[in-house]
């Protein structure tokens, strides 16, 4: 397949992702800024105050740059990166011309850190700082692993807890999950599904009571084959949504479950995260995703 100018160089070993991602945009004549976060660096797109409507929702759109040590991380979480950086270019041009899209990106820093508990994620203190500044009301969307497959899939991450519920919160979230749902049925048409996926940076989120919604990407087949595996071991979405792990001697994390996991999701944290393991129409379907939330508008 053909990739992204560049992918080559930011998956490689040695590669320094925070200044890729700066020069990368910088080239394409988008400004950013690093907002350094307890010990994190997160990555921020300086779009001008005129792209901001104060009549309609803000959209946050989130994506982590980090990998595991000893694995490309080209699913995990490089194509995500490329396609919401070419997005980036996308608005920029589009505000150029008048539009206000009304979106705020960050390229977060230490997801990849959330075994270690919820609040070790660099997310979760980017969560903290959003509640500190009053910035509770955005809708915010996760994006991670979208470089493999045709098939959109919503995280069902928070929606059990908010259905049970009657709180401020849950309400927010409910409209938020229902809305993305119909992004994904206006953009993917009938190639979207809610799943359980485990947590991204939208944990952390969760967890200090802002909503936030994950997207990530499936082969069809493998979607089919989770689905007949969820029905028959009641176990398998508490381990996935908790995200269990086996000590292994090469300390590299995987999922107790991992033969009933979806094989894209077998590749994380592994050297078989490579390019190799991309797929063109990805691209395609992220890009109609974005696009789509581009056009969105909430009354605020």
């Amino acid at each position: 397949m053909s990739l992204p100018q560049g992918f080559d160089k930011y998956i490689a070993p040695d590669a320094d992702r925070l200044k890729f991602l700066q020069d990368y945009l910088l080239a394409r004549s988008v400004q950013t800024s690093v907002v350094s976060v307890a010990g994190r660096k997160h990555l921020y797109v300086n779009f001008p105050s005129s792209s901001y409507n104060p009549r309609f929702k803000i959209k946050t759109i989130l994506t982590h740059y980090d990998r595991v040590s000893g694995s490309p991380g080209a699913n995990d979480n490089s194509a995500a990166d490329f396609q919401i950086a070419d997005f980036a270019v996308r608005l920029k041009k589009a505000i150029d011309r008048g539009a206000a899209p009304n979106i705020r990106i960050f390229f977060t820093d230490g997801e990849e850190l959330g075994e270690g508990g919820v609040s070790s994620q660099g997310a979760f203190g980017l969560a903290e700082l959003f509640k500190k500044l009053g910035i509770t009301n955005d809708d915010v969307y996760v994006f991670d692993s979208c470089g493999r497959g045709q098939v959109a899939v919503l995280a069902q991450a928070g929606l059990t807890q908010a259905q049970s519920k009657n709180s401020s919160f849950a309400k927010k979230f409910i409209s938020l999950f229902e809305r993305t749902q119909n992004l994904l049925r206006t953009s993917c048409q009938n190639s979207w599904i809610t799943l359980p996926v485990p947590y991204s940076d939208n944990a952390g989120f969760l967890a200090l009571g802002i909503p936030a919604v994950a997207i990530t990407l499936l082969p069809k087949e493998e979607v089919s084959d989770y689905q007949r595996a969820l029905l028959n071991d009641k176990n398998l979405e508490s381990e996935v949504m908790n995200c269990h792990m086996d000590d292994r001697p090469d300390k590299l994390p995987r999922f107790k479950y991992e033969e009933k996991m979806p094989v894209t999701w077998r590749l994380f944290h592994t050297p078989y995260d490579n390019a190799l393991s991309l797929t063109e129409e990805s691209f395609d379907v992220m890009r109609k995703i974005l696009d789509t939330l581009a056009a969105s508008r909430t009354l605020a």
